[in-house]
C-alpha cells in the first residue's frame, strides 16, 4: 500500500486534522514566497502539536545546507525535501551531516528526466509535474516498476491517486492542494483522500 504525505500545512487545524487522520507524512513549507510558507518558529511550533508518531517533511528551495540540517537536527523536521538546484554533494554532505532521509523534487517531462530522477543519491525522488503547478504530469512515462522508491505528487486527488497507486504503486503519493478549498485545508477532503488511498489494501 502506497503511503500518503499531506504537504503545506501551516495551523493548527491542519495538525489537528493530521492527528486525527493520521496521514504517513506531513510536509512544512519553508520556501519564501510560497502561498504555504512557514517560518522556522511557526514550524516548531506546529511540530509540538503534531502527533510523535507523525514525521514532518521539510520543503526546501535553495536553502544554506547548513540551515536545513540544523532543523533536522532540531527535530522540527525529521525529512528533508529539496526543490531547488541542489546538487549530490549538497544532498550527499547533509546525509552525512544528519542521517535524514533526503527527497529530490524532479519534474518529469520524459524518459531521461525520470533517468535523472533515479540516478540522483536521495532516498527517494520526487516526480512532480513542476513546482506546485497541481497539474498530473504524464503517468504514461511511468513503469510498473522502479530502481528505488518513489513520492508521486503533481495533481493528485481523491478521484486519481487511487488509480496512480494501483497502476504504479509508488512508495507514496504527495498531495497538498488537492485536499484544499480556497487554500486552506480541508479536513473533508484529506479525510477522503486518505481513506480512499488506504481502501486500496482492503479491496485486493
Amino acid at each position: 500500500m502506497s503511503k500518503i504525505k499531506i504537504c503545506g500545512l501551516r495551523s493548527p487545524d491542519d495538525i489537528r486534522y493530521a492527528n486525527e487522520l493520521k496521514p504517513d507524512y506531513i510536509g512544512f513549507v519553508f520556501a519564501r514566497g510560497r502561498t504555504r510558507y512557514v517560518s522556522i518558529s511557526e514550524a516548531a511550533l506546529l511540530r509540538s502539536l503534531l502527533s510523535p508518531a507523525i514525521p514532518a517533511v521539510g520543503v526546501f528551495v535553495n536553502e544554506p545546507l547548513e540551515q536545513v540540517a540544523e532543523l533536522l537536527k532540531k527535530g522540527v523536521i525529521q525529512m528533508a525535501q529539496l526543490h531547488g538546484n541542489e546538487d549530490a554533494a549538497y544532498t550527499e554532505a547533509l546525509k552525512e551531516m544528519t542521517g535524514a532521509p533526503i527527497l529530490k523534487a524532479f519534474t518529469v517531462r520524459s524518459k531521461d528526466d525520470l533517468k535523472a530522477a533515479f540516478s540522483y543519491p536521495c532516498d527517494y525522488p520526487l516526480l512532480d509535474n513542476g513546482k506546485g503547478t497541481g497539474k498530473v504530469f504524464d503517468w504514461s512515462l511511468l513503469g510498473k516498476s522502479a530502481p528505488k522508491p518513489y513520492f508521486l505528487a503533481g495533481g493528485l486527488t481523491v478521484e486519481n491517486a487511487p488509480d496512480a497507486c494501483r497502476r504504479f504503486a509508488p512508495y507514496a503519493v504527495d498531495v497538498s492542494s488537492g485536499v484544499e478549498t480556497d487554500g486552506r485545508k480541508d479536513y473533508t477532503k484529506m479525510k477522503a483522500f486518505i481513506q480512499a488511498v488506504r481502501s486500496l489494501d482492503s479491496n485486493e
